[in-house]
């Protein structure tokens, strides 16, 4: 039996060549997404820009300083003898006269004892003496010898009495107190006084810090030139070493009255409160110190200026999205941001974010600058927990 040969229709294969020859013509057809890796120049880079305004601006300083305690005592053994007790925990919270050490106080109350017996002693000499004189057994220097020695007595009972209580050493102040620099058994007060143990007071802090003296007649021609006014110099800010301003403001307390010829500086101090304690003696700050108010000036952010060998410079984007290097003159800090006193007029466009994509003769799209949002304080700016409320029944 003979099959027939199955032949595909022409009409069906036209069909196809028609639906394949239109999905190949979809991506050329308008409208038609771009491959990956067309032709074509790249997207214009977006940098943002602060356009620059006249106004008023705080001129400020920031000084390098040190914190110190505002209180220190050094605890030291006052007499000899083997320590017997140490009394308090390293690093807890003090109270002015709380008993740190107990040294062995059995000689000096042997001591305060003899002295005891003869202040009697020389107490009943004179009160013999005093009748007798009326009747002139005793002579007048007799009862002068006799009182001489009991005052005598009297002063070696003082000097045993304080000997007795100094073996009981307590706190001189109120405070924290640090580590102990001896143990119980170590003798101490031999030939000096024993360093024991440091109590500091700690709130509030002193922060002691120094400024040139160049700059302190710089700033007072100024004043008295009215290129600047004069600054409310009573609060200062603090901004500790990891670039946070401490919430809370401090004072100043004193301007030293000269100048240090080694250095050539002038020696202030600020304080500042530390309810929390997180401040502690010994850390290094900078000091925020305000010097005077400047007006009609430009204040952009320190990461806009570009500090270069020939100057400061800033990238000014014009109406074209033309980026170009434009020189300036910085007139001191306010703040976190630089003081412009030439180089910039009103309305320019100051890149402030994204310098590396903006090459000066380059094209960008500039948006506006946001700032940042103030970092949140520390703990120390928080308010207290308060007390659980009872809840209603």
């Amino acid at each position: 039996m003979t099959y027939p040969i199955l032949r595909p229709h022409l009409f069906t294969v036209s069909l196809l060549c028609a639906l394949l020859s239109a999905c190949g013509n979809d991506a050329s057809a308008p409208g038609a997404a771009a491959k990956p890796g067309a032709g074509g120049p790249p997207p214009a880079p977006e940098v943002a820009v602060l356009t620059v305004q006249h106004g008023n601006a705080m001129l400020t300083r920031d000084l390098p300083g040190r914190l110190q305690a505002w209180r220190t005592a050094q605890v030291r053994a006052r007499v000899e003898g083997i320590v017997e007790k140490r009394l308090f925990t390293e690093g807890a919270d003090v109270r002015a006269g709380q008993l740190l050490y107990q040294i062995d106080p059995r000689t000096y109350r042997a001591a305060f004892d003899a002295a005891q017996a003869d202040v009697d002693a020389a107490r009943l000499v004179v009160e013999r003496y005093l009748p007798l004189l009326d009747i002139k057994a005793v002579s007048q220097q007799e009862v002068d010898t006799a009182k001489a020695r009991l005052k005598q007595a009297q002063a070696a009972l003082a000097k045993a009495r304080l000997d007795l209580d100094n073996t009981r050493v307590p706190a001189p102040i109120a405070g924290r107190i640090g580590r102990s620099q001896v143990t119980e058994g170590a003798l101490v007060g031999r030939g000096e006084a024993t360093p024991l143990t440091v109590i500091e007071q700690v709130d509030p802090l002193y922060a002691n810090f120094t400024q040139s003296g160049a700059e302190l007649a710089a700033l007072r021609e100024a004043v008295e030139s009215g290129r600047w006014k004069q600054a409310d110099q009573t609060q200062v800010e603090l901004v500790l070493e990891n670039g946070q301003v401490y919430p809370l403001p401090g004072k100043l307390l004193f301007t030293d009255l000269a100048v240090d010829p080694s250095t050539g500086a002038v020696s202030l101090r600020a304080e500042f409160p530390n309810p929390k304690q997180q401040l502690l003696p010994g850390m290094f700050v900078r000091v925020r110190f305000p010097q005077a108010t400047a007006e009609q000036v430009f204040r952009i952010p320190q990461r806009a200026v570009q500090m270069e060998t020939a100057g400061p410079s800033v990238l000014v984007v014009d109406t074209a999205g033309k980026v170009a290097p434009r020189p300036v003159k910085t007139g001191g800090m306010s703040g976190s941001h630089w003081i412009i006193t030439d180089g910039l007029r009103e309305g320019d466009r100051v890149v402030v974010e994204g310098q590396m994509k903006a090459k000066p003769g380059s094209t960008v799209k500039p948006t506006p600058w946001n700032p940042p949002a103030p970092a949140a304080a520390p703990d120390a700016a928080k308010p207290a927990k308060q007390p659980d409320q009872p809840q209603g029944k």
